[in-house]
């Protein structure tokens, strides 16, 4: 697919939006800029880039005029492919893609791409340290830090890109094929935006789609229904489980990470190195380890970086101790699975503040768990009411709705004795209240930090 001479048009002024459009006018396009928003509503304020290398700005307009032209669409995640804007494009024949997409055809080097609702960014950023601490010339992008496109752009002849991937980055793909990828969960989530499990699960699969028996899949045994997706994958697949012996795969046996491939058997490291909190942790750095293993990573470099890895901001993320009680960032538990596993890493006694945009997800076994581990809940957001409700039909008790997380965060301070936590886990998106999770996760921090002052 070539870029060069072609009239574009890109779709959202986020992070992702920006940077598609500067390489794609770098690499020879006719580049159109557009977003629903006015430049003053826009996220990324300075457009000045954009003008110095000749992206035409249409800020504040998604009309069909913006079609006239146009040979490709390029969409920014947050974008749905069904506003009405794409499926004119589609209806005209034009080429819909995502950034990702994009990413690809400019990628000269294999690509490792990951994928799953909880620990994609935990298990991507273990990877790419294991790959730096091997000497590899990596590129670490996608769904986190920044747009993969953008990435791939410094990665050398003999590099390697490693992927975070959303399903929101999958419904426009074409050719994008990972070398080899992996899918670590699936439960529901995002099903405003896909409808249904059934869609959310097949647009996961797409990460697979284009793969061959050349190719390599790491998916996690102990999900039924990623393991079901073997029967589907025309590529090699390895198993990773915490809570099986497997015959080929990578697992845990007498406290050790252990790998079964080929007739081989390898010792990795006792579990215990791992420093971060929670069972759903030790399935991510499984996953990271096997992918490792298939990229030919050395096992002294895995041990070396698991080791040394002590987790990712948001996740989990230890902010301080007030009087002896610990307080905990988990900004990015987006879902209520994500903010289980987070209470499935402390054994009780916990203040938990959740909330924000709902996503409508079932709340049952998250209420049970909060009735289990929970001294108070604290509700903050569009999702109070919901989960209020929620908690009341499990049983419990202790419930208190606030206005702000600067609210929540000093009424958790009142309430506080050891051997309480404090946990920050919404089970909920942030853009009722804040422009990302990693805002609201920085917000939490500086407010915590603010209490000793």
């Amino acid at each position: 697919m070539s870029f060069k001479n072609k009239k574009i048009l890109v779709l959202g002024a986020g992070i992702s939006g920006v940077s598609v459009a500067h390489i794609l006018q770098l690499k020879g396009a006719q580049v159109t800029l557009s977003d629903a928003k006015p430049a003053h509503l826009c996220k990324n304020k300075d457009f000045s880039l954009m003008n110095e290398c000749g992206v035409i700005l249409a800020l504040g307009r998604q009309d069909d005029e913006l079609l006239e032209t146009i040979d490709y669409v390029v969409v920014s995640p947050g974008i749905s492919i069904e506003i009405p804007l794409i499926k004119v494009a589609q209806s005209k024949g034009i080429t819909v893609i995502s950034e990702i997409e994009v990413a690809y055809q400019l990628c000269s080097v294999p690509i490792v791409a990951i994928t799953g609702t909880n620990g994609k960014t935990t298990t991507t950023t273990l990877l790419g340290e294991m790959m730096k601490f091997a000497n590899r010339d990596v590129a670490v992008g996608g769904n986190i830090g920044l747009a993969l496109s953008q990435e791939v752009a410094g990665v050398g002849d003999d590099g390697i890109v490693i992927a975070e991937i959303s399903s929101f980055q999958l419904e426009g793909i074409i050719d994008f094929h990972p070398h080899i990828c992996a899918i670590l969960n699936i439960t529901p989530d995002h099903l405003d935006r896909h409808h249904s499990m059934e869609n959310y699960i097949a647009v996961k699969e797409r990460i697979f789609a284009n793969q061959t028996d050349n190719d390599y899949i790491v998916l996690n045994y102990d999900d039924a229904i990623v393991r079901d997706m073997q029967n589907r994958v025309s590529s090699k697949v390895l198993f990773f489980s915490r809570q099986t012996e497997l015959s080929s795969g990578i697992f845990i046996k007498d406290g050790m990470i252990t790998i079964e491939w080929a007739g081989k058997t390898a010792q990795v490291c006792p579990i215990t190195d791992i420093k971060l909190r929670g069972g759903h942790n030790i399935e991510n750095v499984l996953a990271a380890c096997g992918i490792a293993f298939l990229a030919g990573v050395k096992l002294v470099d895995m041990v070396q970086t698991i080791h040394d890895f002590t987790g990712v901001e948001h996740r989990i993320e230890m902010v301080t101790r007030i009087n002896d009680v610990a307080y905990y960032n988990d900004s990015k538990a987006t879902n209520p699975e994500s903010s289980i596993k987070a209470l499935e890493a402390f054994v009780s006694h916990v203040i938990l503040i959740a909330g924000g945009r709902d996503k409508n997800t079932d709340l049952k076994i998250f209420m049970q768990l909060v009735k289990e581990k929970v001294d108070h809940l604290i509700l903050i957001g569009e999702a109070t009411e919901r989960f209020r409700r929620g908690a009341i039909e499990y049983g419990v008790e202790n419930i208190h709705d606030v206005a702000s997380l600067a609210d929540a965060v000093a009424l958790a301070h009142r309430f506080a004795k050891s051997p309480q936590v404090v946990l920050l886990s919404p089970a909920c998106a942030s853009y009722d209240m804040f422009n990302s999770y990693e805002e609201r996760g920085t917000i939490f921090k500086k407010l915590v930090h603010d209490l000793n002052c």
